[in-house]
């Protein structure tokens, strides 16, 4: 197992107003996934290709158990790319796209032929190595990309939006197939993705770049629980956000007085709350009246769009807590207090 550190990795393209990069610092656990979580454009992708070697960085460093590998050619990192459009050779069978690595090894043919028909059972496509790229759906495909990967034995395992081509039903058995290959074979994985949802389900750490930073890092649960800012709230599909002034811990606004969870931050701020968050119905603590503007049916869903204290709010809830509402009917909803969290206002 390999751990990697990104100290202040910088990447400038020349001509650009500002840094694809600027100064990520970002260690790699060994043996897990992080999942580096963000819009297009805001930089991941460059930092994957410069772990691969693929770019040079123009400061900071990249090291592999604590030796800096910016020395080394791709060849000699032994940090592997799938790439989201396969790139496998269309004139090749599925056994030679896979044993290709190993061929440049100059490893003997029946050693070959072994790792590669172990590697087909480990991705689920026995007895299909005599077939071409084209025969195969796009979800194969994806896999024997997966498996030319994993046969060389990397250090570091590098996924570029591995799943972003295919169909819904064939990214969740890609889901369970990556994680389930990562965990088995404990390599030190690296997932780019725009998908919160891919990173949520996938990734033991998840890393979110914006605008080419990195604004939080840690487990899936703390972005939708502890939000860093406004804007990470939101990419993580955050819609409440009330203006106020929180003091032991008691949140006041238009709202009125909620109680906060332990260790909320003091001070002005915005508090903020998921809307699947928001319950119908009054409690003891932290229930407000309001008043439904509408009533959109999602599918799994009802989305509520609700007034009170003169601010809108957004409230997700089941089809069946949702019987008998209508737009302007007045309601009770309560808060549970574990779901509240306040960004603090920053200077200026």
């Amino acid at each position: 197992m390999t751990e990697v550190s990104l100290t202040k990795l910088t990447k400038t393209y020349p001509g650009a107003p500002r840094p694809a990069v600027d100064r990520l610092t970002l260690p790699l656990t060994c043996g897990k996934l992080t999942a580096l979580l963000g819009p297009s454009g805001c930089g991941k992708t460059t930092v994957m290709r410069m772990i691969a070697g693929l770019l040079q960085p123009s400061s900071g460093d990249i090291s592999f158990d604590g030796r800096s590998i910016l020395g080394e050619r791709p060849e000699d990192r032994r940090a592997v790319m799938v790439f989201q459009n396969h790139m496998l050779f269309p004139f090749m069978t599925v056994a030679e796209n896979i044993g290709f690595g190993l061929k440049m090894r100059h490893l003997p043919a029946a050693e070959i032929a072994t790792r590669v028909d172990e590697m087909l059972e480990r991705v689920r496509l026995p007895g299909m190595g005599a077939r071409r790229p084209a025969a195969l759906s796009g979800g194969q495909q994806q896999r024997v990309a997966l498996a030319r990967a994993l046969i060389l034995q990397p250090k570091v395992l590098l996924l570029d939006e591995p799943l972003s081509n295919l169909d819904a039903h064939l990214r969740l058995e890609m889901r369970d197939l990556i994680r389930g290959l990562q965990q088995d074979m404990a390599i030190t994985t690296l997932l780019v993705t725009h998908d919160q949802e891919e990173a949520v389900v996938l990734a033991d750490h998840v890393a979110l770049m914006l605008n080419g930073q990195l604004r939080q890092t840690g487990a899936a649960q703390s972005f939708y629980r502890r939000p860093a800012d406004a804007e990470v709230a939101h990419f993580f599909g955050g819609r409440n956000f009330i203006a106020g002034q929180s003091r032991g811990g008691v949140f006041t606004s238009a709202l009125g007085a909620l109680r906060l969870p332990d260790g909320a931050p003091e001070g002005p701020g915005l508090l903020t709350f998921r809307p699947e968050a928001v319950e119908i119905g009054a409690e003891p603590e932290n229930s407000l009246t309001a008043t439904l503007t509408d009533c959109q049916f999602l599918g799994s869903e009802i989305r509520l769009l609700l007034q009170s204290g003169g601010l809108a709010l957004e409230a997700l809830t089941r089809p069946r807590d949702a019987e008998g509402l209508a737009p302007g009917k007045e309601i009770a909803i309560t808060l549970p207090r574990e779901t509240l969290w306040v960004i603090p206002k920053t200077p200026g």
